[in-house]
Parts: C-alpha cells; sequence; structure tokens
C-alpha cells in the first residue's frame, strides 16, 4: 500500500465571520491511498485556530502516517491520538479504499438517493443588513431551521433580527438555533441567555469559552435555552475525561465535528455517552471541502438522528470539488446523476 499527502487551500466567495475572526482561506490536506490498483481518499480538515492540532508538526505528522501506512488503520488511528483532523483523514481514506466507490465510503438509502438528511441553514455573521440578506435567503430556500452565528455585532442588532424571524414565524413554523462560539463572558451569560429566550430559541451553543467548567455547569442548571457544548469537548481524548466532563457539565446538548473530535470513533464514543445521560446530540461539519462533507454526511445518514444536522458548507467555496452533494428544501441529498470533480 502506497500512501501521499496533498496540500489544497479553499478559497471563501465571500469573509466569512465569526466571534474569532474573519476567514477568507482555509487549508486542508488529502491523504490518499492506493493499493491493488484501486484508491482511496480522506479530507484532514485542519482548522487554523480551532483545532487541537493546529502545530508547527502537523504536515510531520502526516508524513509520518503515509510512510508508515502498513500499520492499518486501527494502530495508525491510535498513534494520532493529539491530531484527531488526521484521524478523521485516516478512518475515511481507508473505508473509502475499501468501497465499491471511492466516493461511497457509507453506502446507504442516503447516497442511492432515496432518503435525504435535514439540515439548518447557516447564517454567517457580517452586519446587519448581509445576515437578514441570509436569514432572507435561507427562508425562501425552504430551510425550517436556521442557526444564527452570533456575537460579533451589537447584541441588540441581533434581538432584532431574532425579533424580525419571530415576528413572522413562530417555533413551529421555524426553529432558530444561535451559536456564541464562546462570545459572552462568564459574569454576562445569564442575562444574554434570557433576553435571547425570549424568541423561543431552539438552543445556544457554546455561550462562553470552553475550560470554564463550573460556570458552564452553572450556565446549564438555570438555562432557559438548552445549551448545546461545541469547543467544549475539543482535546478531550480519554474516555473517562469525556465521561467527567458530561457528568460535571450536564448540558442539554453536544455537538460532534468528526476532524475536531477524532473522527468517526471519536463521535460514537460522545454519542455512546450522551445517551448514557439523556444528553442530545447532533453532527455538524467543520468547513471541510466535499470530499471531507461527503464523508460525514453519508456517516451521519446512518446514525438516524432525526434533527436537523450541520452539514452543507460546500457552497461557502469558489474552488470547492464539484460534487452529487446539493441542498433542496432544507435538505442536504446525494444526486447520483451528478459526477465528481475531484481527480486523483
Amino acid at each position: 500500500m502506497k500512501a501521499t499527502y496533498k496540500k489544497y487551500i479553499l478559497q471563501f466567495k465571500r469573509p466569512s465571520g465569526t466571534s474569532r475572526g474573519v476567514m477568507t482561506e482555509k487549508e486542508t490536506y488529502f491523504l490518499i491511498l492506493e493499493s491493488g490498483g484501486k484508491r482511496g481518499i480522506g479530507e484532514c480538515g485542519l482548522l487554523r485556530g480551532l483545532s487541537i492540532d493546529d502545530r508547527p508538526d502537523y504536515e510531520e505528522k502526516l508524513q509520518w502516517v503515509c510512510g508508515n501506512i502498513h500499520l492499518g488503520e486501527a494502530v495508525l488511528w491510535e498513534a494520532m491520538m493529539a491530531f484527531p483532523s488526521i484521524q478523521f483523514g485516516i478512518e475515511t481514506a481507508f473505508r473509502s479504499l475499501e468501497a465499491a466507490n471511492p466516493f461511497v465510503p457509507f453506502p446507504s438509502a442516503f447516497t442511492d438517493g432515496t432518503q435525504h438528511i435535514p439540515i439548518n441553514g447557516l447564517v454567517w455573521m457580517g452586519d446587519a443588513n448581509f445576515m437578514r440578506t441570509q436569514i432572507e435567503q435561507k427562508l425562501a430556500e425552504g430551510f425550517r431551521c436556521v442557526k444564527l452565528k452570533i456575537g460579533a455585532i451589537d447584541f441588540e442588532a441581533e434581538l432584532d433580527l431574532l425579533r424580525s424571524i419571530r415576528d413572522r414565524f413562530d417555533t413551529k413554523t421555524i426553529e432558530i438555533r444561535v451559536d456564541a462560539n464562546g462570545a459572552f463572558s462568564a459574569t454576562d451569560a445569564s442575562e444574554k441567555i434570557d433576553r435571547l429566550s425570549r424568541f423561543g430559541i431552539h438552543s445556544i451553543e457554546q455561550p462562553i469559552k470552553p475550560n470554564q467548567i463550573e460556570a458552564m455547569a452553572q450556565l446549564c442548571t438555570e438555562t432557559p435555552i438548552p445549551i448545546a457544548l461545541d469547543e467544549e469537548l475539543i482535546g478531550m481524548f480519554a474516555m473517562s475525561g469525556k465521561e467527567k466532563l458530561l457528568q460535571k457539565i450536564q448540558p442539554q446538548y453536544i455537538i460532534l465535528k468528526p476532524s475536531l473530535v477524532g473522527g468517526f470513533r471519536g463521535c460514537a464514543e460522545w454519542i455512546s455517552l450522551a445517551k448514557k445521560y439523556g444528553i442530545g446530540w447532533w453532527i455538524t461539519s467543520a468547513l471541510e471541502s466535499n470530499i471531507g462533507l461527503n464523508a460525514i454526511a453519508q456517516w451521519t445518514f446512518l446514525q438516524q438522528n432525526p434533527m436537523p444536522q450541520g452539514l452543507g458548507t460546500g457552497a461557502l467555496y469558489t474552488n470547492n470539488f464539484d460534487s452529487p452533494l446539493t441542498v433542496s428544501g432544507g435538505e442536504l441529498r446525494y444526486d447520483k446523476s451528478l459526477s465528481w470533480g475531484f481527480n486523483f
């Protein structure tokens, strides 16, 4: 078996804002396996500034994986414990290599095109007019669940945006999720969550920065809006540590990004604990190209979670790869009549 990797820079169509700053491009890496005349591909979706494996030796680790690919998926996955995005790439590349079609690592009714995945429509941060335009677009496209990134503009303006949705659509018609990306302080989070709750919010992701365990636990106890942990899960490798975190904070939801929490195996560990403690969960992509998004979507479908998932970032980039993935009526779909624009 031979393994190589390629670096690729994804270019945003429009600078995309979060509370951590504005992104204009995103680097990613493709792990390519060759064996017996077949090829497999996996994406190592590094996210600078957020991934625990955003380290100077990242490419050095990829080189090591390629040089030791004969060790197999399980051994390599364990060896890359501190590099969750590489773990995700390893898992996907091996599944892709084993599959009849390298772009269908997890065949199902989803890849047959007969069933689809409900997803949320993502509204990126920007000025109020830009965010309002996005909201109108998502509603016109048929989304019944919209997720707003908040925390970058004036809070009162964000409340006005939410008010504008609720003036027209009740909670049964449109589900609203908000993602603060840790933008609130521990001292003002409770008040802001209370004000947000007046607009029938489904959930709020990561209201305060991670690693404030006591403060987050207190918020989860008192909150009028269900709280979803996101960044809080990053860097948790041991099963015992994951369980201790959930026992202490007792969140209402956890959000799982395979590139950030150790691939599918890492997600499966979190899901098993969430079920044990009665915690809800959903899967979210993390700005991967259509290669990574494709694998995440296929695996997500197999989990049979009926909630809207956080998938569908493919349209963000000018130089993404053509794929059978399409979004229609608030669902991610796999259109078998469309071809892949990725050449190994």
